[in-house]
């Protein structure tokens, strides 16, 4: 286990020389996209390596395999699901300053232009914050300045955290409902009920959704690690998910080899997981979309909004 939160230097490093002195024959990471262009720079192509978070899309670098959802198959269908059922066709971003954050932006003006997310929606302004930032007040002046009928969250853990707990102090939660694409149920506990309310998430898994795979899953954790265990939110799922799709791949090409595993990847693969029925194909995977809103410490999923296909 290697801490994907220190320097990012440090951990590429790190990284480097495991795959280099045989320690690492694959590698599956949740952390972010500045890190994992870094790995990827340092042992692309050498070994598998099985990236799983939430993402901006496009990665196509040899040996690596990705497991998060996209903006196009997560935030256009949460986008045109909130103009359809609550009105909301107009959008302030605020996100890390950083790679994942800025290339989503980037997409979703792009999108917003060309009339992807329906007609009349649009972004009315983004603010991007160092990370670690605390203090929030002034892109909550301009947030208020904007006339936005939304805002859009491209925060991470504690930087999330802190921008709900100002943004609900300043009052703005009466009006301005939040959604991002990685709010997930250990923000809820760290912000409190307090700063949850008119607040989406989009996912493809939530603790409490209510599938069979889902429930299933739930269960099994339930039972190995105790009722108290921290919560079973989306970016724990999604490192199971990763080795999960790493077995996958060994067992139909037996092999760990970049190559081999590459070929069988190009394949279409079809298997059950914990966020249901997955499509694996040309190194992304497919899966189900909900939508959900936060109803204390708990997300009430309200929707399917994109299917595997």
């Amino acid at each position: 286990v290697i801490d994907g939160g220190a320097d990012i230097g440090d951990v590429a490093g790190d990284v480097s020389a495991r795959v280099s002195n045989g320690e690492v024959e694959a590698l599956v990471g949740w952390h972010t996209s500045a890190l994992r262009r870094e790995i990827v720079r340092s042992v692309g192509g050498l070994v598998p390596y099985i990236y799983t978070a939430v993402y901006e899309g496009g990665e196509s670098s040899p040996g690596v395999f990705t497991t998060g959802e996209v903006p196009e198959r997560q935030i256009v269908p949460a986008l045109q699901w909130m103009a359809r059922e609550d009105g909301i066709t107009s959008w302030f971003v605020v996100g890390s300053d950083y790679v994942w954050p800025r290339r989503t932006a980037g997409r979703m003006r792009k999108w917003a232009t060309t009339g992807a997310f329906g007609s009349g929606v649009r972004l009315v302004g983004e603010y991007f914050t160092p990370l670690g930032e605390t203090d929030f007040s002034d892109v909550l002046d301009e947030i208020e300045c904007s006339g936005a009928g939304g805002v859009f969250v491209l925060l991470l853990g504690q930087d999330a955290v802190s921008f709900n707990r100002q943004f609900a102090a300043r009052g703005l939660d009466r009006d301005l409902p939040r959604l991002g694409p990685l709010i997930d149920e250990n923000m809820l506990l760290a912000g409190g009920a307090g700063a949850a309310r008119e607040l989406y998430s989009v996912s493809g898994f939530f603790e409490s959704l209510g599938t069979g795979h889902s429930l299933e899953f739930g269960g099994r954790y339930a039972e190995r690690f105790g009722a108290s265990a921290p919560p079973l939110a989306s970016p724990g799922e999604s490192c199971y998910e990763g080795v999960r799709l790493l077995a996958e791949l060994v067992e139909r090409s037996a092999s760990v080899n970049v190559s081999d595993l590459s070929a069988q990847a190009q394949a279409d693969i079809h298997y059950d997981s914990p966020r249901g029925h997955v499509r694996f194909r040309r190194h992304h995977l497919a899966q189900d979309v909900y939508i959900a809103k936060a109803r204390g410490l708990e997300f009430d999923v309200l929707e399917q909004i994109a299917a595997v296909g």
